[in-house]
């Protein structure tokens, strides 16, 4: 018998969105753990917020919103707003019922604003790989850092002298220096390239913390593209590492991080660098010589760390593939970093509860 067709179907609904979403569905298990850290960062919450006023967006559904981007690569917070206001999925996993009206862009956009302020995405990082459930698949002592390209949203028209002369359209005949312009739409972003003979861009540096076990990022920071950034980076958030550990740790680096100062610095702050050997020649024609020599490279530690190492790719890659790391659209070092960090959030949570049920 053929079925009749209504076009607009019945005008209400008793079957409530958590009976919709299926028990198998992967978010079920992520929304779980966001549950569990949001929970913990309460009173983080409240001291953000003024006891009278107005009621904000809930930073709770606030953060779950911005997981929701980028684990979908939602491309913009007013696309996020459209699939919210139909998509049940969504509203489940923020916790809004069918009936609840979503958010304006721009409210949502100041909300969000309140949030970067207040270190609230390395506090949800710092929780997550602190979980009870997560702690115990984490190495200790083992890490790799790595850093990578994060284009801005800023044409290369925008770089203009700071001083405002020339229309940032002709440059020939003219070294593009740092120094001297400065892009008028994101001056935060360095006009960098990746290596010689490519083109140079502006863009941001972003830098990952990985512990070798599972490979999951245990933290990130986001700095101004220079040639020094990654090295630095590195040794900042290392320290933290050795800090909190209170003994050695051990860290997997490219090539890149081979020089004398780098690896001195971090020997000083109780760090065994397990940087890959370069001994290439340098553009002058002279042998380069590695900082790292056989007292480090003989140990089987040295070679574990260097296959480990290679997994910090993964992160960057899902995050350019999948998140919204490819070309970051908020603009400025604040939003980049909380941009940045969210990507790193989104891919723990998507390996976790594998690694939980392995």
């Amino acid at each position: 018998m053929r079925g009749r067709f209504e076009d607009q179907g019945g005008l209400f609904s008793y079957v409530s969105p958590e009976k919709r979403v299926s028990g198998k569905h992967p978010l079920r298990q992520v929304r779980a753990l966001v549950r569990d850290v949001l929970q913990e960062m309460s009173r983080s919450f409240a001291a953000l917020y003024a006891r009278e006023g107005r009621p904000s967006i809930p930073p709770e559904q606030l953060l779950s919103a911005l997981l929701l981007q980028v684990l979908y690569g939602i491309r913009s917070e007013r696309q996020l707003m459209e699939h919210l206001d139909y998509n049940l999925l969504y509203r489940w996993f923020v916790g809004l019922s069918p009936d609840d009206p979503v958010w304006s862009p721009t409210t949502f956009t100041k909300n969000r604003e309140r949030l970067q302020h207040g270190d609230v995405f390395e506090k949800f990082m710092t929780r997550l790989v602190n979980h009870p459930e997560v702690k115990p698949l984490l190495s200790g002592e083992h890490f790799s850092v790595d850093g990578t390209l994060i284009e801005a949203w800023a044409s290369q028209k925008s770089f203009r002298p700071k001083d405002g002369s020339g229309d940032g359209t002709n440059f020939h005949g003219q070294k593009r220096k740092n120094e001297t312009p400065a892009s008028t739409t994101d001056p935060d972003s360095r006009l960098y390239r990746k290596a010689a003979g490519r083109e140079a861009k502006l863009c941001y540096m972003g830098h990952a913390t990985m512990e070798n076990r599972h490979g999951l990022a245990v933290a990130g920071m986001v700095t101004p593209a220079t040639g020094t950034a990654e090295r630095r980076a590195s040794e900042s958030m290392l320290a933290a590492k050795a800090k909190a550990r209170g003994g050695r740790v051990t860290a997997g680096e490219d090539k890149a991080y081979d020089t004398a100062d780098h690896v001195a610095a971090l020997r000083a702050v109780n760090v065994t660098p397990h940087v890959t050997q370069n001994n290439g020649v340098t553009k002058t024609g002279k042998q380069r010589r590695s900082a790292i020599d056989e007292r480090t490279t003989r140990h089987d530690g040295y070679g574990m760390s260097q296959t480990r190492r290679a997994m910090i790719e993964c992160i960057f890659g899902w995050g350019k593939q999948h998140g919204t790391l490819r070309k970051t659209k908020p603009r400025g070092l604040a939003r980049v970093t909380a941009d940045f960090l969210l990507n790193l959030i989104a891919y723990n949570l998507i390996r976790i509860p594998k690694l939980i049920a392995a």
